[in-house]
C-alpha cells in the first residue's frame, strides 16, 4: 500500500526502497514532505536480528542521498523513517564557558570562607588584601565541591563524545550568598544519541563518575569533623541548619564517629527505630540539646555532592533519572511512574516546601522524554543492570529532608 501525502519530493523514493527494502521487508510506504518531517515512512520488521548493525549500515548507504534513517517502534510495530541528514551543529564560544567558571570559582570560594575557620578579625576587612585572604580561605570547599561537580559534567561529555555527540563544554552558574555557592552547571546535547545504549550511558556517566568522587570527599570530610551538642534554645535571632540525611550519608558518619547522628538527647519513649524512621522522611521530632557532626566545609561539599546527585537521578522528566528510567522501562511505563513520582515530591513538600519547586519543575518540564534516532535497539542485559543500579543509587543517597532549619 503506498499514500501519497506530496507528489513532488525533492528525493528519489525507488532509490531509497530498494535501499531500505534490503535491511526491512516494507509491508507499507507511505510518502510525507515538509509538513510531515519526513520524506518517506516504511512499515514491517527488520529483516536483520542485529538491529544496531542494520541502523548503522542503512545509515552509511543513505548518507551520499543527504538522508538518514530514524528507527521507530510504536505498539509493538516497527517503522523506519527517513528524513534530511540534520546540519552540523554549532558549539558556542567557549569564552563563555570559561567565565561563568570563573565567575563560579569565585561565587563558590566566597561560600567556602563563610562556613570555614576565619580569623574574625578578617569578616570585616578595609583592605584588598584582607578580602583576599578571606576569600583564598574558602579553597576546601571549593576544591572538593567543583571537583564533584566537574566528574559529575565531565563524565557526560566525555562518554558523550566517545558515542560521537557533539555536546558542550559545562555551562557553570554561579549562584553568590547561597548555600553552595552555585546551581550547579549542565551541558547541552548538540546531537541525539544513536539509541537507547548510547543515551544510558550518557545520562548515567555524570551520577556515577560524579558519585565517585563524592564518597572519598564526604569521607575525607566528615574526619575533619568533629561531634559536639546541638543548641536545646537558640538565641532570638539566631538559627542553626542540620543536614538532612539519606541512607549513604547515616552510614557514612556512623562508620566514620560509631553513632547514629544527629543523637537526640532522649528518645523518650519511642523505640529508636520508629524514631529514625519518623526523623529520616520528616525530620522531626527536633534533636534539640543532642549531639549531631559540626561539619566541615568539605564534609559540606561531600554532602552538597550527594544531595545534587540525588535531584539528578530523580527519575522523572528531562533529569537523568527520568532518561534512565525510559530507557529502561519504555515510553508508556515510563509515563506511568511519572505521576507516582511527582505524588511522592508533593508529599515530601510538607516536610520540606523545597520538593514542591521541583515538583512544578518537572511538571513544566513534561513528561516528555528524548528519542534516540534507533528506537528498535533494545538495552541489552548489560545495560538493564546498569540502570537499575543507577535507580538502587538513587533511594539510597536521597534525602527526604535536606534541610531543617531551628
Amino acid at each position: 500500500m503506498s499514500g501519497m501525502a506530496e507528489a513532488n519530493l525533492p528525493v528519489d523514493t525507488q532509490d531509497i526502497t530498494r535501499i531500505v527494502n534490503r535491511y526491512f521487508t516494507i509491508e507499507s510506504v507511505t510518502t510525507g514532505g515538509a509538513r510531515h518531517g519526513f520524506h518517506v515512512r516504511y512499515d514491517g520488521l527488520l529483516r536483520m536480528a542485529d538491529s544496531e548493525r542494520a541502523y548503522d549500515q542503512l545509515s552509511d548507504e543513505l548518507k551520499p542521498m543527504g538522508l538518514m534513517p530514524l528507527f521507530r517502534l510504536s505498539s509493538g510495530q516497527q517503522f523506519i523513517l527517513v528524513i534530511d541528514q540534520r546540519p552540523e551543529p554549532k558549539i558556542g564560544p567557549v569564552w563563555v564557558n570559561l567565565l561563568l567558571f570563573v565567575l563560579t570559582v569565585l561565587s563558590v570560594l566566597f561560600t567556602g570562607a563563610q562556613f570555614g575557620n576565619v580569623d574574625a578579625n578578617a569578616l570585616t576587612v578595609s583592605s584588598l588584601g584582607g578580602l583576599v585572604r578571606l576569600v583564598l580561605s574558602g579553597w576546601p570547599f571549593a576544591v572538593s565541591l567543583l571537583g564533584i561537580l566537574l566528574a559529575h559534567e565531565f563524565g557526560h561529555y566525555l562518554v558523550g563524545r566517545s558515542r560521537g555527540v557533539r555536546v558542550t563544554l559545562p555551562y557553570f552558574i554561579p549562584f553568590p550568598l547561597s548555600a553552595f555557592g552555585t546551581m550547579g552547571a549542565f551541558i547541552s546535547m548538540k546531537e541525539t544519541p544513536k539509541n537507547k545504549k548510547h543515551m544510558l550511558e550518557i545520562g548515567i556517566a555524570g551520577p556515577l563518575i560524579g558519585l565517585l568522587v563524592t564518597i572519598p570527599v564526604l569521607l575525607i570530610g566528615l574526619n575533619l569533623s568533629t561531634v559536639g551538642p546541638i543548641a536545646a534554645e537558640m538565641p532570638e535571632g539566631n538559627v542553626q541548619f542540620l543536614e538532612g540525611n539519606s541512607v549513604i550519608y547515616l552510614l557514612a558518619k556512623y562508620v566514620t564517629f560509631g553513632e547514629w547522628l544527629p543523637q537526640p538527647a532522649s528518645y523518650g519513649n519511642t523505640a529508636p527505630a520508629l524514631y529514625w524512621l519518623q526523623y529520616f522522611f520528616t525530620g522531626r521530632p527536633l534533636p534539640l540539646g543532642g549531639l549531631d557532626v559540626q561539619i566541615h566545609p568539605v564534609a559540606w561539599a561531600g554532602w552538597a555532592g550527594l544531595f545534587v546527585t540525588a535531584i539528578n537521578l530523580i527519575p522523572a522528566g528531562q533529569l537523568d533519572g527520568g532518561h534512565i528510567l525510559y530507557m529502561l522501562l519504555g515510553r508508556e511505563k515510563a509515563r506511568k511512574v511519572y505521576p507516582v513520582i511527582l505524588g511522592a515530591l508533593i508529599l515530601l513538600g510538607f516536610a520540606w516546601q523545597g520538593w514542591w519547586l521541583w515538583a512544578a519543575l518537572i511538571f513544566l518540564a513534561g513528561k516528555y522524554y528524548a528519542e534516540p534516532l534507533d528506537q528498535i535497539t533494545p538495552l541489552d542485559r548489560k545495560h538493564k543492570i546498569l540502570a537499575v543500579v543507577a535507580l538502587v543509587i538513587f533511594f539510597l543517597i536521597f534525602i527526604p529532608v535536606p534541610l531543617v532549619v531551628i
